[in-house]
């Protein structure tokens, strides 16, 4: 009696907090503090709910783990006049196996929901609306639109002359310009060292090695400017390493590949401008003609 007494009472706390702190979450609070929402792209979503229902599941098992800690502690402390050891016991099977099964459990969930969303965020697209190749260089981004033949040459982020001290100058960022609804394929490539190309919202990232070839593929689903940066310690100036990404209307997506066009920047920016020209498999400028 004194047990359940006790347990009446831890219980009727935690519960109350539980029920005022989730009236009054916020939408950001919901999402697990994460950046952008369910809706920028077609894979935001699925990486919001395996986020917060991870987190759910662990803060149960936290719950769990601290009320019986205390009741243990509570229920089992030395009473007055008490002396020695209490009776000690070696083993008990149905909680060994309790405390064995419970974490299989959990961990083998985590793994099946996590694979079930990377297997769908990571199967390329087999007829994309849009494909960029997207070359990552120290310390900038270059941007192919393969399908249009036109490309954009970024250099790395610099300071704005009239605004604060420190201030990056956005405007003069490299920007990847993409059209909502439509599904993209991205191509990624390096020109150096190792890079990551992370588009903040987006909640997901992707990293570009030289030599080898990595995809994204997805759907952009808000309109509007997103930040996007490299994740991956790249040199000296690797926080300069800076781009935005701008989700447009399909008309605003035409006028900027034909602004791009009219100022002469027509064909592909490729290999030919990679620092690592002496990698297996990559064609060398001048390297078939020496040959011959």
């Amino acid at each position: 009696m004194r047990s359940r007494r006790l347990f009446r009472w831890a219980a009727v706390p935690m519960a109350a907090t539980l029920v005022v702190a989730l009236a009054g979450c916020t939408q950001a609070q919901l999402q697990g503090w994460l950046p952008g929402n369910a809706d920028t792209t077609n894979h935001t979503g699925d990486v919001i709910g395996l986020w917060v229902t991870s987190w759910i599941v662990l803060m149960v098992v936290g719950m769990i783990t601290w009320a019986l800690t205390i009741w243990a502690a509570v229920v089992y402390r030395r009473r007055k006049g008490q002396t020695g050891l209490p009776v000690q016991l070696r083993y008990n099977l149905p909680i060994e196996v309790f405390y064995t099964i419970v974490p299989l459990i959990l961990v083998l969930g985590f793994f099946a929901f996590t694979a079930r969303d990377q297997a769908k965020i990571e199967t390329r697209a087999e007829d994309p609306d849009v494909t960029v190749e997207v070359y990552g260089k120290q310390w900038a981004w270059d941007f192919n639109y393969v399908d249009e033949n036109v490309y954009s040459v970024g250099v790395q982020a610099s300071t704005d002359p009239e605004g604060p001290v420190g201030n990056v100058d956005y405007d003069a960022l490299p920007t990847l310009y993409l059209p909502v609804d439509r599904t993209v394929e991205l191509v990624l490539e390096s020109r150096d060292v190792q890079h990551s190309f992370w588009v903040v919202n987006f909640l997901y990232k992707k990293d570009l090695y030289p030599g080898v070839t990595n995809y994204m593929s997805f759907v952009p689903q808000e309109e509007g400017t997103f930040t996007g940066k490299c994740a991956e310690l790249c040199g000296e100036y690797h926080s300069q390493m800076l781009f935005q990404v701008k989700v447009v209307s399909q008309g605003e997506y035409d006028a900027y590949i034909e602004s791009l066009r009219d100022a002469g920047f027509e064909g592909d920016y490729g290999q030919d401008y990679d620092r690592n020209s002496n990698l297996p498999g990559v064609n060398v400028p001048g390297e078939a003609e020496e040959s011959e």
